[in-house]
């Protein structure tokens, strides 16, 4: 069984998700963020950047225990380790790869600071404007490319879709009118309504 160290965020809620997917058994462990566990030795021991989530797998290589940190790191491991979310083609596989870049290196921090700046005591426009365009650009990508195909790797659910799927199910955070982008509306509702994401979404019920 994996443990998930993880809290319910929107980059917290991806490997719930991935696990119910995949059929991989696994318990959740709450860290409090409020209350600072992510910095804590113990913890930091797992991650040393201090963030969850991060998985411990009691069968990794050799049949070693294994701790893996970074969502995206700990997705794509689930998903060559586990059939289900690794699209068999080729290019399919390239396009879950670039799609899985995009949420890390784009869509999670600009909707982070996005939603941060606008919601400090003391306002500071020029940030608020700059995340919030920066986070409509990226949802206006997303939204070609799911113009162009139904899941973002193509033909097939895969990673890519389960990394974006908690920053695209509260866009309100960080300043994005959803009804502006119809086919980004229509992947969440789909998203939304797969049993294995509702069961994943209820691991912190």
């Amino acid at each position: 069984m994996i443990d998930v160290y993880t809290a319910n965020t929107p980059n917290g809620v991806k490997v719930p998700i991935a696990l119910e997917e995949l059929g991989v058994p696994y318990r959740v462990l709450r860290v409090d963020l409020g209350a600072q566990e992510q910095k804590r030795p113990e913890f930091l021991r797992l991650n040393p950047n201090g963030r969850i989530p991060a998985i411990v797998d009691p069968d990794g290589p050799g049949g070693k225990p294994l701790s893996v940190f970074e969502s995206g790191a700990i997705l794509w491991y689930l998903a060559e380790k586990h059939p289900g979310l690794m699209p068999a083609d080729p290019v399919e596989r390239v396009r879950a790869l670039e799609y899985t870049f995009f949420q890390v290196g784009g869509v999670g921090p600009m909707f982070g600071q996005a939603g941060w700046f606008a919601r400090q005591s003391v306002a500071v426009p020029i940030a608020i404007d700059r995340y919030q365009t920066e986070a409509r650009r990226l949802t206006a990508v997303l939204e070609s490319r799911l113009r162009a195909a139904p899941w973002l790797a193509g033909s097939t659910y895969s990673v890519a879709d389960i990394m974006h799927v908690g920053w695209m199910r509260a866009p309100e955070y960080a300043g994005v009118p959803l009804a502006d982008y119809p086919a980004v509306q229509e992947w969440v509702e789909r998203m939304s309504a797969r049993p294995a994401v509702q069961r994943g979404l209820r691991a912190f019920s």
